[in-house]
């Protein structure tokens, strides 16, 4: 057959398979073959898996690249920077680019990111952030990408006439809302309102869900007791304040009859207000990170300050509990998705985590002002497969379910997430069992511009050997050799998991 490139000798992992000594066609980018012994004309690119484990490229649905402001420390910054396509200011940005992102993606075995493009809560359109954010885009990318929007200012212009310019225009299907971060947060009524929109156009609406009076009024307390180390930061922030949150938002989605994502869920009561409410059969989703899944809350306790580097919200948990019951989740089918919620903040820059110590009580300083948000787009896939399949946690089928195949079929990338004929040809190869050398992570290993890693120590029992995108190599052997123009940007269609029931609390219909 005329292939252009014949991935043979592998073990193939799909969401339901395993198919052992199995080959994989490849023409114009797109799968067109696998089976046994496929074969293949002369000048075909050929790589010989070695019997290693072949999965999906890891698809991740929750990166935050390129965002120029700190919303999660409360920085008064109410409208959007236009950037027409420059970073501003680029010396005193602590976060990633599309350019460090998307490497340290594909670094990873991360073929496709789907990041945020975020209105701030007086910008009046959507339409002129979504246009400047694909010029930050635009060939600066080396993984395919995609966009969700951060909705701060749900005017009726915005919901009625600018979500289906969003999704008819720009293939835009999804919608993030924040219950907290005073520059972000929007009521219960404003929240109905984007989900009444999101459900008559196929929207789905991803929540952040806390408790924002609780945190304002536990942390206002805790600083009056000098409890502002990072570590307190997880104590302003008990798992009820997310699973209140959570139970609320629920009610919301039920009253609207309308599909959510409740995105990086970290405890076990909301864990467990999920679970209840996929019982009921609600067509409501979890997601969940890695850094609940690896780490503890003891991780804040590093030091005086060093604690910073892991504050993130919802907080890592103290309690192992909270971390099995996410372990169970994702067993279970609770979360629907893994991602990585990469949204860093430099340790050693004063914009960075270093704010924390700006205002007092040292040398502890005070973790309400610190940016929340760890990085985690390169170890997502690695951490996963590592500690969770070759630990025996869960199966290579429910890795590639949470980290591929979930998020393309949540989020409408229909030719992602899956090795099979007519997907894309995105793939990663892993090494063999009795080739790799385990290894202890760290940073300087990672790819991204972010000066500390979370995960720093964790001992890595394998790596992605090849990471190839739409039939392209673009990570062998350790070394990134795609080409930064190369991630094309994808338009999504609706969601391919269940939506609306068309069931009603009462005798009001939309």
């Amino acid at each position: 057959m005329d292939f252009d490139l014949v991935v043979r000798n592998g073990t193939v992992v799909t969401a339901s398979d395993i198919w052992e000594s199995c080959d994989i066609g490849v023409k114009d980018g797109t799968i067109v073959a696998v089976g046994p012994r496929l074969p293949a004309a002369p000048g075909a690119q050929e790589i010989d898996a070695e019997g290693a484990f072949i999965t999906p490229g890891g698809v991740d649905a929750h990166v935050h690249l390129s965002q120029f402001y700190e919303a999660t420390v409360g920085v008064d910054i109410d409208r959007s920077i236009i950037t027409n396509g420059k970073v501003p200011d680029p010396e005193n940005f602590v976060g990633d680019t599309f350019n460090t992102g998307t490497r340290s993606a594909i670094a990873g075995g991360t073929t496709t990111v789907i990041t945020f493009a975020s209105q701030m809560k007086k910008d009046e359109s959507i339409i002129a952030v979504i246009e400047d954010y694909h010029k930050l885009a635009k060939d600066q990318s080396y993984c395919d990408y995609a966009f969700h929007v951060i909705i701060t200012n749900p005017t009726p212009q915005i919901v009625e006439d600018e979500f289906p310019r969003m999704v008819d225009e720009y293939g835009i299907t999804s919608v993030k809302l924040y219950m907290t971060y005073k520059p972000l947060k929007l009521l219960d009524y404003q929240i109905l309102d984007v989900m009444y929109s999101a459900r008559k156009l196929g929207i789905t609406t991803m929540v952040h869900a806390e408790n924002a009076d609780v945190i304002d009024w536990m942390t206002q307390h805790l600083e009056q007791k000098l409890m502002t180390h990072p570590y307190h930061h997880g104590t302003s922030r008990p798992p009820i304040v997310e699973a209140e949150a959570t139970n609320r938002v629920i009610c919301l989605a039920e009253l609207m009859d309308t599909p959510i994502l409740l995105v990086h869920i970290s405890g076990g009561p909301a864990t467990k207000h999920i679970r209840d409410a996929q019982t009921r059969l609600l067509p409501i989703y979890g997601e969940t990170c890695p850094q609940y899944m690896f780490l503890l809350a003891d991780s804040m306790r590093k030091g005086d300050f060093e604690g910073a580097k892991c504050i993130c919200s919802p907080p890592i948990r103290e309690d192992k509990s909270d971390q099995d019951a996410i372990w169970a989740g994702v067993k279970n089918g609770t979360f629907t998705i893994v991602s990585s919620d990469h949204s860093p903040s430099k340790f050693n820059h004063p914009n960075g985590k270093q704010r924390g110590l700006k205002d007092g009580n040292l040398p502890y300083g005070k973790f309400r002002l610190v940016p929340n948000g760890v990085p985690g787009v390169e170890t997502r896939v690695p951490l996963l497969f590592s500690g969770g399949v070759l630990s025996g946690r869960i199966s290579p089928q429910k890795f590639v379910e949470v980290t591929s195949m979930n998020p393309a079929k949540l989020y409408g990338l229909k030719k992602k997430g899956s090795i099979a004929p007519g997907f894309d040809a995105d793939l990663v190869i892993w090494y063999s069992q009795t080739k790799f050398q385990p290894f202890k992570l760290t940073n300087e290993m990672l790819h991204h511009d972010v000066d500390y890693t979370p995960f720093e120590g964790i001992e890595f029992k394998n790596w992605p050997r090849y990471t190839i995108i739409r039939g392209k190599v673009v990570f062998s052997h350790g070394e990134v050799v795609g080409e930064m123009k190369y991630g094309q940007y994808i338009r999504r269609e609706q969601s391919l998991l269940p939506g609306p029931r068309d069931i009603w609390l009462s005798e009001w219909r939309p």
